[in-house]
């Protein structure tokens, strides 16, 4: 018993050694002090160093995309660092290509500002802003996925194009000890000027969907920033093969609202992939659109329904349905949101039909 209490009380110390180690480093060896951050050659910012460059700049209210929420997993958040910005680290290679680590280009979440550093970013990240919003309405549209209507405040507006996202802030809750930012395609139609709404799906231990879900009530004030994106709406006469699964439906959403408050007149097919008819959603709404933009269908595929469901339906993925309708690819583009192995599916499918990869526009999650 007495080796039993002896080994406890030494194992303590030890982490409580450890712990102190550590606190000391992080006072001494992380502190930097105050360093200069030059972006585009023309702006200056004095900022604390040690952080990462990611957070560095969301101090600054300087938005950088991190659908991530920079934890070094997406890739989304490259700018170019030019000076001071340490070695590459093999955090960062994955996700960069051969040309981008010539032009100095970094994953700006797993860059550490520890000394003067100068970086270069797309202009219009500068036009990028936060907004203090109320959550209007939170409708469920199936067990896990909720649309939330967001109102701007008195007097503010978002310019953005339909099809871009925001990224919305989930705040300290229990069980969650820091602020993330987490990416969001826009629903609704850049012309609603006052409101966007958004469609979020519940991930399980996902921090963002944790407190959409289980926490966000409406009247709720939240944070988000934005717009962000070159996924969007391209303006010209050719058909529209629009695909998307589950919350891909977001930017799609906000591509027929903006064609249907514009009046736009073109051919548009929707493929949208689910698994059984419990999880569709809006079906209502698709057929209105049906009825009133000039040349739309709707073509919901159901993956894995029951072979005695009474659906008529097509049974089948989405890329099965594109191989079965689509004839070819002749003045047509496409417009697809999901994750990798859909989009991948999809875009060979669309390509074997000839439809030129670069008329393909993708957003992937």
């Amino acid at each position: 018993m007495n080796t039993i209490v002896m080994t406890t009380i030494a194992l303590t110390l030890i982490s409580a050694a450890f712990a102190l180690l550590l606190t000391i480093a992080d006072r001494t060896v992380g502190n930097y002090g105050e360093v200069k951050l030059t972006i585009n050659d023309d702006n200056e910012y004095i900022v604390e160093g040690g952080s990462s460059l990611l957070s560095t700049l969301i101090e600054e209210k300087v938005f950088i995309p991190s659908a991530c929420g920079g934890k070094g997993t997406c890739g989304y958040c490259k700018v170019k660092v030019h000076e001071g910005g340490g070695p590459v680290l093999a955090t960062e290679t994955p996700f960069m290509t051969k040309e981008e680590l010539e032009d100095d280009v970094r994953l700006s979440c797993q860059c550490k500002v520890k000394q003067d550093i100068k970086i270069e970013i797309p202009e219009e990240l500068f036009n990028v802003k936060e907004y203090e919003a109320t959550v209007e309405s939170i409708i469920d549209l199936t067990t896990v996925i909720k649309l939330l209507r967001i109102r701007l405040p008195e007097g503010q507006e978002m310019s953005f194009k339909a099809g871009q996202y925001v990224q919305l802030k989930a705040p300290l809750y229990e069980g969650n000890s820091e602020e993330v930012y987490r990416a969001y395609s826009i629903a609704s139609s850049p012309l609603e000027k006052g409101y966007i709404d958004l469609v979020i799906g519940y991930v399980p231990e996902g921090v963002a969907t944790t407190y959409v879900h289980q926490h966000l009530k409406e009247g709720d004030e939240i944070h988000i920033n934005g717009p962000y994106g070159d996924f969007y709406y391209q303006d010209n006469d050719r058909e529209m093969v629009m695909v998307a699964v589950g919350t891909g439906v977001a930017p799609v959403l906000s591509i027929l609202n903006y064609m249907k408050s514009m009046d736009i007149q073109r051919k548009a097919r929707f493929y949208f992939g689910a698994k059984t008819p419990d999880d569709l959603f809006m079906l209502d709404y698709f057929k209105e659109l049906e009825e009133t933009l000039s040349d739309f269908k709707f073509i919901p595929c159901l993956s894995r329904v029951d072979e005695k469901s009474d659906w008529d339906g097509f049974r089948g993925r989405v890329n099965n349905a594109l191989d079965q309708y689509i004839e070819d690819g002749d003045n047509k583009e496409g417009y697809l949101c999901g994750n990798e192995p859909m989009i991948n599916s999809v875009v060979e499918s669309l390509t074997k039909k000839g439809i030129p990869e670069e008329l393909i526009y993708f957003d992937k999650f």
